[in-house]
């Protein structure tokens, strides 16, 4: 059997990893890099029990214990650790706080911790792009294949999928998946599949060194006279990101084409100033902005391709998607290999539940 992926990302290459595993051969094909959009530029944080309640629970509890088992079976460093978590705010100027010492050492005055909301047998994180390079080189290892190009069609007989076309040449395959991010939605004009939208978040990485100590930072913060969330994540290579101000803008069609949006970026610059001393202007080494996968419940898009035989697909999983690519991997592995899943119920996130965007939507921009 062969299974061709589209998407290089961190979806793609747990995909590829664990259908390896199951000894099916394996093509991935990504149009820029591995790992070039979110699943390099993500924060890489990771949460046990976050989704608790939801239908999204199961997946993150298994992709979770995965996490912590892959290090042990995949070469290469990729930066797991587990962390805490903590949620505060940032003390606007007048208020009584403004000038008080954090209880974070490293943190600059008036950075209110108000409670932890997570500890090291809850959340953990990983460097995203090294992670899924390790993961993708994994399945190289293991045999699969990993081509260079873009994907402009799916290749059909009477009944079925036989395989990809990209760019004037045919991968035939017995079976296709399409784990191509918000870029996914462009398999909406050759397969029957649900609206994915692109929202995107800019970022900033510092390089502090690693004595800042394993802390995520879920924190309030005033700018511009609105309240906003920022999020602080410090890795074990010495880098820590920094994120906020998500927005909707129009998604390119190059995944190599995002950038960020200048005034964001130096919003959040300005609000990671006042986070710490550590965050400053000489010690930025990324200013960048990534496209999260999103549909419109809120859930990710993982199963087979309604009115589709042999087409499958993996997307939308919008923040979670670092946490979820090992479960998510392991499923579509089983569920193309075996027909069926074992450790995750995958019946919430069948595309099928969604209605499928009308195609000349997508002609028409």
């Amino acid at each position: 059997m062969r299974v061709v992926i589209c998407g290089g990302g961190v979806i793609g290459a747990c995909t590829a990893y664990f259908l390896r595993r199951l000894g099916v051969d394996v093509i991935v094909v990504e149009r820029t890099e591995v790992a070039a959009a979110a699943s390099g530029k993500a924060g890489g944080f990771l949460a046990r029990d976050w989704c608790a309640g939801t239908p999204l629970d199961a997946l993150a509890r298994r992709s979770f214990a995965l996490h912590a088992q892959l290090p042990g079976e995949i070469a290469g460093d990729w930066g797991y650790r587990p962390m805490s978590a903590y949620g505060g705010y940032v003390a606007p100027d007048g208020d009584p706080r403004r000038m008080t010492p954090s209880a974070l050492g490293w943190l600059g005055d008036g950075v209110v911790i108000t409670q932890r909301i997570g500890t090291a047998e809850t959340t953990a994180i990983v460097h995203p792009q090294k992670f899924t390079s390790a993961v993708m080189n994994a399945a190289l290892a293991q045999g699969a294949e990993l081509r260079r190009g873009r994907v402009t069609g799916i290749v059909r007989d009477a009944t079925r999928a036989k395989g990809i076309a990209v760019e004037g040449s045919v991968i035939e395959a017995d079976a296709v998946v399409i784990a191509m991010g918000p870029w996914s939605l462009l398999a909406a004009q050759w397969m029957s599949l649900p609206a994915v939208y692109g929202q995107r978040s800019p970022s900033i990485v510092y390089d502090i060194g690693p004595n800042v100590p394993a802390d995520a930072l879920f924190l309030e913060c005033e700018t511009d006279g609105s309240a906003v969330s920022i999020e602080v994540f410090p890795r074990a290579d010495g880098s820590t990101h920094v994120t906020a101000l998500s927005d909707i803008a129009p998604l390119p069609l190059d995944p190599a084409a995002v950038t960020p949006d200048r005034d964001a970026i130096a919003r959040l610059q300005a609000m990671s100033e006042r986070l710490s001393p550590l965050f400053r202007p000489e010690k930025i080494i990324a200013q960048q902005a990534c496209f999260r996968p999103v549909t419109e419940d809120g859930l990710p898009l993982i199963g087979r391709v309604p009115q589709s035989e042999g087409l499958y697909v993996a997307t939308g999983h919008n923040v979670w998607g670092i946490l979820n690519a090992p479960a998510t991997g392991e499923a579509m592995a089983q569920l193309i290999a075996d027909g069926t899943t074992r450790e995750v119920n995958l019946a919430p996130f069948n595309p099928a539940r969604l209605a499928p965007l009308d195609p000349s939507t997508l002609r028409a921009r």
